[in-house]
C-alpha cells in the first residue's frame, strides 16, 4: 500500500464531515443534495489528487464505450431488476411482513409528465450523485485506507450496503433491506469491473428508469 500523506487524510475527514452535514444537518435541500455533495466530492478529490480528480473516483475513459454503456449495462441493469422484482423483494418482504412504502412515487403512476421530470431527477442524484457518492468516494477511500485484501473488501461492500440501504429509509424496513442488498450488488460489479463508474452510473439510472415505468403504467 503507499503511503498516505496528511493532506490524503485531512481532505477525506473534512469532506465527509460536509457530507453528514448536508445529510443529518439542519438544512434540508431535497433533491438536490447528493448533486451538491457529488459536487463536494469533486473538488475535495481535486485538491487531493492534485487536479485529477475524475479518474480518482473511477472515471475511465477507455471504458466509456457504446457496448459498455449502451448495450452492457442496459442488460444488466434488466437482469438485475428481474431478480429485485422476482426474488429480492418477495424475499425481504415475507422476511419482514411488511411491503415496501411506494407512497412517495404515488404522483407519478399514468403521470408522464412528472415521470419524466423524475427520470431527469434520477439520473442526476441516484444515478450520477449516488454512485459519485457512494461508489465512487466511499469505497475508493476505504481502498486507500484498508487496502483490497478479501477481508477488507467484504467489509467495504458490506458496510456500504447498509449505509446506503439505511438512506433509503422513507421506504420503510423492507425498503432499506432491499435497497441495500441492491447496492451490496452495485458495490460487488464495481469492484468485478476494476472500479469503473462509469458502467456503474448507466446500470443504477437505467435499472431506475425501468422501475419509473413500471410505475407509471402501474406495475409497482
Amino acid at each position: 500500500m503507499n503511503k498516505i500523506t496528511l493532506r490524503q487524510t485531512v481532505i477525506p475527514l473534512i469532506t465527509v464531515a460536509i457530507i453528514c452535514f448536508l445529510w443529518f444537518g439542519p438544512i434540508r435541500i431535497s433533491y438536490i443534495e447528493n448533486i451538491i455533495i457529488a459536487i463536494v466530492i469533486i473538488i475535495a478529490n481535486y485538491i487531493e489528487y492534485k487536479g485529477k480528480p475524475f479518474a480518482a473516483l473511477g472515471f475511465q475513459r477507455e471504458k466509456f464505450t457504446f457496448k459498455n454503456i449502451f448495450l452492457l449495462a442496459p442488460l444488466v441493469a434488466l437482469g438485475l431488476f428481474a431478480l429485485y422484482v422476482f426474488a429480492v423483494v418477495p424475499g425481504i418482504t415475507k422476511l419482514t411482513g411488511v411491503p415496501i412504502d411506494y407512497s412517495n412515487f404515488e404522483q407519478l403512476r399514468g403521470n408522464l409528465p412528472a415521470c419524466a421530470i423524475a427520470l431527469l431527477v434520477v439520473w442526476a442524484t441516484a444515478g450520477f450523485g449516488e454512485e459519485i457518492i457512494f461508489r465512487g468516494y466511499f469505497m475508493r477511500q476505504f481502498v486507500k485506507f484498508f487496502g483490497e485484501s478479501k477481508i477488507s473488501m467484504v467489509l467495504n461492500i458490506v458496510l456500504f450496503a447498509c449505509f446506503f440501504g439505511f438512506m433509503h429509509r422513507y421506504q420503510g424496513i423492507t425498503g432499506q433491506l432491499v435497497t441495500g442488498f441492491v447496492g451490496g450488488l452495485l458495490a460487488l460489479l464495481f469492484y468485478l469491473r476494476k472500479y469503473d463508474l462509469w458502467f456503474i452510473i448507466a446500470v443504477h439510472g437505467f435499472f431506475d428508469t425501468i422501475a419509473l415505468i413500471c410505475i407509471y403504467f402501474g406495475l409497482a
